[in-house]
C-alpha cells in the first residue's frame, strides 16, 4: 500500500496530475488542467472502483481564481434568498466554504449552481448550514481550522502516510487486546486502549467529574505510551468520554482524533467550560486553551456509516448511538478480516424527542463492548409519556404556589430534550406560558443542534428548517449570560423554569441557583440525568438537606427546603432496552464485554446476557487487559 499513489497515477493520463496528497485515508489529486478538472471523462470514477478508496480531483491552487474576484463571482451566482452568511477560502486545499441559511438554494437543482461555481472560479465549493441560533463557538472552531489550513493539509498527509506506508512494527503474530484505563465497573473517565501488533488506538479519554480521587484515566499503566499512540476515537462529547483528550495534546500527542462534527463542536465547548469552572474554583486546570486548540486542529470528522482506515490494520465506521447529538458507536474492522469489534459507548435503543434509536445492523461482528449505566434488574424506567406527565404536574403545582423550578441538566442531550418537551407543552396549551431561562453552556449547545439537523430525528429536522416552527427559537426561552442576569432571575417575582448546568451539580450555575432557591419550600428541584456517587446531586437525592458552600475562609450553610424530584428518564438505555438491543444486534456477537456502570449493575447485566444469550461475557476492572483475538 505504500506505493498506492504511484499505482493510482498509472490509471490517469500522463501530465494531468500536478500533485497528489493524502487527507487521512482519502487521496486527493491536484491538476493544472482546467478542462480535466471540469470533466475527467470518468477517469476518477474508474480509479475509485479499482482501488476502493475515496479519491478526489481538485484544481491546483495556482489555477484557482483570485479569492476576492471569486467571492464576487460566487455572490453573483447565488440567489439572495439562499441567505449566504460567510464565504471562506481554504487556498491550500483549493476549497471554498459557503455558509448559508438555505443550503439547498446554494446547491441548485441537481447541483447546477455548484457546477457553475466550479466552472466560473475553479474552486471546489463545500456548503454548510448557518445555525438558526448564532454560535460563537462554531465560528471560533471554523476559524481555527481555516487559519491552520496549511498545517491541516500537512497533518492529514502525514496521517495518510501512516495508514498507507505499511507496518512500522514487526508483524510476528495476530492478536488484539483491550486494556481498561478507566470506565470499567464505574461511570466516569471512560478510556480503553486497543492494541494489535501494529496499532495503538484509544477509545475515548474522559474525566470522572464527580470524583477528585479517581478523576483521570490510568495513563501511567505500562501498556500506554503516548509516543506510540496512533489514533484517538471519541464516541461522544460528554466529559466522561472526552474531557481528558486535550491533556494528551499537552503531553505531545499530535495524531488524529476521530469523531462526528457535532461531537467535535460540543466536546470543545465542554472542555473549555471545564477549564473555566476549575479556574473559578481556584484549581489549576490540567490543560489550557492552547491544548484545546491543538485538539481541534487534529480532529478528523466522519459522518455516520462513513468508512475510513485509521491505521494499516484498523478500519473505523461510526454508527448512530441515539444518546446525544452526534453520539456514535465505533465499529472496528481489524486486520484483513481478522476480527470485528463494536464499542457501543453510551447508547439509547429507543426513539427520543431529538434522535433516532441506536443502529443494530453491522456488516460483521464478533466481539461487542456494551454500556451498563442502567443495566441492573431494577433499572427499568417508566414510559416516556408517564414521565412527561410527571414533569408537567411538578411544573403546574410549583407554578400554582408561585415557586421556581430548577432543573440541573447536562449541557448536551437532556437539556435539549427538556426544551422540546416544554415548548410542546406550551404550544399545545397543556402548560401556561412561563419564562424558561437557559443558563450555563446549554444555549451554546442548543445552537450547535441547529447547525446539524441531519443528526436529529425526522420530526425535529423538519421543524428546524422553518424559523417559525423551530422549537429552540420559541419566545419562552431566554438566555442568561452573566451573574447579574442570574440574580435578576432569582429576585424576579413569579414562577419560571431554570435549565442550568451541571446536571450532577458538581459546579456551574446550577449550584449558584440552588444557593438562592434552596430555603424556599415553594420552589422545586428536578433532577433529570444520571447522578454519580459522591456528586452533590446524588447526595441531595439521597436525603442531604444542607448545602455547604465556601467563599475563601467563610463557610455558609443553607437549609434545603425546596421540593426534590427525580425524573426517571434518561438518554441511556434502561435495562429493558439494553437486553432488547443485545438480541436485536445483527449479526449476534460471540463475546460481550460489559463496562460503564456501577459494579453491581455491570455484574447483573453480564450475568443476564450470559444466561439468556448463551454468550461468553466478561466484566473487566480498571487496569485489566482482555484479549479478544
Amino acid at each position: 500500500m505504500g506505493d498506492i499513489i504511484k499505482e493510482i497515477l498509472k490509471f490517469v493520463p500522463e501530465g494531468k496530475v500536478s500533485d497528489a496528497a493524502f487527507e487521512g485515508a482519502n487521496i486527493v489529486l491536484y491538476t493544472k488542467d482546467k478542462k480535466f478538472f471540469l470533466d475527467n471523462e470518468g477517469v476518477i470514477k474508474k480509479v475509485v472502483y479499482e482501488f476502493k478508496k475515496r479519491i478526489e480531483l481538485r484544481p491546483d491552487p495556482g489555477i484557482c481564481m483570485e479569492m476576492e474576484k471569486a467571492e464576487k463571482a460566487i455572490k453573483k451566482l447565488l440567489p439572495e434568498e439562499s441567505g449566504v452568511s460567510q464565504i471562506i477560502f481554504e487556498p491550500h486545499r483549493s476549497m471554498v466554504i459557503i455558509e448559508a441559511e438555505k443550503p439547498g438554494l446554494v446547491i441548485g437543482k441537481q447541483g447546477a449552481l455548484l457546477k457553475d461555481i466550479r466552472k466560473k472560479t475553479l474552486w471546489v465549493p463545500l456548503i454548510k448550514r448557518t445555525p438558526a441560533i448564532r454560535s460563537q463557538l462554531i465560528e471560533n472552531i471554523r476559524a481555527v481550522l481555516y487559519q491552520n489550513s496549511d498545517y491541516r493539509r500537512k497533518f492529514l498527509d502525514k496521517v495518510g502516510h501512516r495508514i498507507y506506508d505499511g507496518w512500522i512494527r514487526a508483524k510476528k503474530s495476530e492478536w488484539i487486546r483491550l486494556t481498561f484505563l478507566g470506565g470499567a465497573r464505574q461511570v466516569g473517565r471512560s478510556c480503553v486502549l486497543l492494541q494489535t501488533p501494529e496499532s495503538r488506538v484509544l477509545l475515548d479519554c474522559g474525566i470522572n467529574v464527580a470524583s477528585d480521587k479517581e478523576a483521570y484515566p490510568h495513563l501511567e499503566a505500562p501498556e500506554f505510551n503516548i509516543q506510540d499512540l496512533d489514533a484517538v476515537i471519541v464516541t461522544h462529547s460528554h466529559l466522561d468520554h472526552s474531557g481528558f483528550i486535550p491533556y494528551l495534546f499537552k503531553y505531545g500527542y499530535r495524531g488524529p482524533v476521530y469523531c462526528t462534527a457535532p461531537t467535535r463542536d460540543v466536546m470543545s465547548l465542554l472542555v473549555l467550560d471545564y477549564v473555566k469552572i476549575m479556574k473559578s474554583e481556584n484549581k489549576d486546570p490540567v490543560y489550557d486553551i492552547d491544548d484545546i486548540k491543538e485538539m481541534v486542529k487534529h480532529t478528523v470528522t466522519l459522518d455516520f456509516e462513513e468508512v475510513t482506515d485509521v491505521t494499516p490494520d484498523v478500519r473505523l465506521t461510526l454508527y448512530n448511538a441515539g444518546h446525544i447529538l452526534g453520539s456514535s458507536m465505533a465499529h472496528l474492522h481489524i486486520g484483513n478480516g481478522l476480527h470485528n469489534f463494536l464499542y457501543t459507548s453510551d447508547m439509547k435503543f429507543g426513539k427520543t424527542a431529538l434522535l433516532e434509536p441506536a443502529a443494530t445492523d453491522f456488516p460483521r461482528l464478533e466481539t461487542m463492548m456494551i454500556e451498563s449505566t442502567y443495566g441492573g434488574k431494577q433499572n427499568v424506567l417508566p414510559p416516556a409519556k408517564e414521565q412527561d406527565k410527571f414533569l408537567k404536574d411538578i411544573i403546574k403545582e410549583t407554578v400554582k404556589r408561585g415557586g421556581k423550578i430548577l432543573m440541573p441538566v447536562l449541557g448536551s442531550g437532556r437539556a435539549q430534550d427538556v426544551m422540546v418537551m416544554l415548548e410542546n407543552m406550551v404550544r399545545t396549551g397543556e402548560l401556561q406560558e412561563i419564562p424558561v431561562y437557559i443558563d450555563g453552556m446549554v444555549w451554546d449547545v442548543t445552537a450547535i443542534h441547529t447547525a446539524y439537523p441531519e443528526f436529529l430525528n425526522k420530526i425535529i429536522r423538519k421543524l428546524i428548517f422553518h424559523k417559525d416552527q423551530n422549537p429552540f427559537l420559541s419566545p419562552i426561552f431566554r438566555r442568561i449570560g452573566s451573574h447579574k442576569e442570574r440574580m435578576q432571575v432569582v429576585e424576579e417575582k413569579g414562577p419560571c423554569v431554570i435549565l442550568a448546568t451541571s446536571g450532577m451539580m458538581v459546579g456551574g450555575p446550577s449550584v449558584e441557583y440552588l444557593k438562592h432557591l434552596a430555603d424556599n419550600p415553594k420552589n422545586s428541584l428536578v433532577f433529570s440525568c444520571y447522578l454519580a456517587e459522591g456528586s452533590l446531586g446524588k447526595r441531595i437525592q439521597q436525603g442531604e438537606r444542607e448545602l455547604v458552600t465556601k467563599a475563601g475562609a467563610k463557610t455558609d450553610v443553607t437549609p434545603i427546603k425546596l421540593e426534590v424530584h427525580r425524573l426517571e428518564i434518561t438518554d441511556h438505555s434502561d435495562r429493558k432496552q439494553l437486553m432488547n438491543f443485545m438480541f436485536k444486534v445483527n449479526p449476534k456477537p460471540k463475546k460481550v464485554i460489559v463496562n460503564h456502570g456501577e459494579n453491581s449493575r455491570v455484574l447483573d447485566l453480564t450475568s443476564s446476557i450470559h444466561k439468556q444469550g448463551r454468550i461468553e461475557t466478561v466484566a473487566p476492572r480498571n487496569l485489566d487487559t482482555v484479549r479478544i483475538r
